[in-house]
């Protein structure tokens, strides 16, 4: 079990959406919170909100894209509120732009912000939980990293939160000794406001902030024709999961059938083909002297 109540967490993108329902929900069960934010004003609005509900809460700036400023605001973090053992790396970015469409800078900055930002700021916060012997990282990853096959013009968001799945999936093998556990939620459709704002939280070395909607084209309209759920509703989820250590976490149920169909079924079928190679061709001998390079 992890425990939530009398600890401190820290929640990127927690100015808005996923992440200001994570915040508000850790703060309802006793956290201390750290709300981190791209957007300065709205950290602030959501920490003050925490505040005036009883809670302990304080807003900093972070641009999860920049080490330097991950590690201004753990510093900042630690002065406030002592020692963090809760970590929501949960800032993101989306985009449903064809790929050989997208500029070099579109392509980084979806890599940035959504795959490196949640390396990073694990990184910044991992080396106190493994001294404390205790921790927690729930990282926001997405349905599109689980199933990358199940939403079209998605290439950059998908592998990125496919990503996220395998690094805390591994890390949590890394970190079993330290007792430091990991978590990967994959909303299934969360009414964030994301696909409004999305532009203004780009930072200016990717060609941003700027204006505007994301444009989902007809290809993708799967990624918006089902339920959306309010990030409230959802945030009491997450952290049931977190608190019994559950190594992901869903919103969806009813999306099982878009596992067995895009994904499951995939990877049965070649498991079949491998089993029926080798029924007809023999098991490959193996190396007596174990994996190694073979030159010659």
């Amino acid at each position: 079990m992890t425990d939530i109540a009398g600890k401190t967490a820290v929640v990127t993108g927690g100015g808005s959406g996923i992440g200001m329902g994570l915040a508000k929900a850790l703060a309802a069960e006793g956290a201390s919170v750290a709300v981190a934010d791209i957007i300065p004003a709205n950290a602030e609005k959501v920490a003050a909100e925490i505040r005036a509900a009883g809670g302990t809460a304080v807003a900093v700036a972070c641009d999860v894209c920049e080490r330097a400023s991950i590690a201004e605001m753990k510093r900042q973090v630690n002065e406030a509120l002592g020692p963090v053992t809760l970590l929501f790396a949960n800032a993101g970015a989306t985009s449903f732009d064809p790929l050989m469409e997208m500029s070099d800078d579109d392509v980084d900055w979806i890599l940035q912000v959504n795959l490196h930002g949640v390396m990073n700021t694990t990184r910044a916060f991992l080396p106190d939980m493994m001294k404390a012997k205790e921790g927690h990282i729930c990282a926001t990853a997405s349905m599109a990293g689980l199933l990358p096959g199940w939403i079209p013009v998605h290439v950059p968001y998908s592998a990125a939160k496919a990503g996220i799945i395998g690094m805390m999936m591994n890390l949590a093998l890394e970190m079993e000794e330290y007792n430091v556990h990991t978590t990967s939620y994959c909303p299934g459709g969360v009414a964030t406001g994301m696909k409004v704002n999305n532009a203004s939280y780009r930072p200016a070395r990717f060609g941003g902030p700027g204006e505007g909607e994301v444009h989902v084209g007809e290809e993708s309209t799967v990624a918006t024709s089902h339920d959306f759920y309010r990030p409230e509703d959802i945030a009491p989820m997450v952290l049931n999961a977190v608190r019994n250590n559950r190594p992901f976490v869903f919103d969806h149920p009813d999306q099982r059938v878009h596992f067995r169909n895009t994904y499951s079924g995939v990877v049965e079928a070649c498991y079949d083909d491998a089993d029926a190679w080798e029924r007809e061709h023999g098991t490959p001998e193996a190396n007596p002297d174990g994996a190694r390079l073979v030159t010659s």
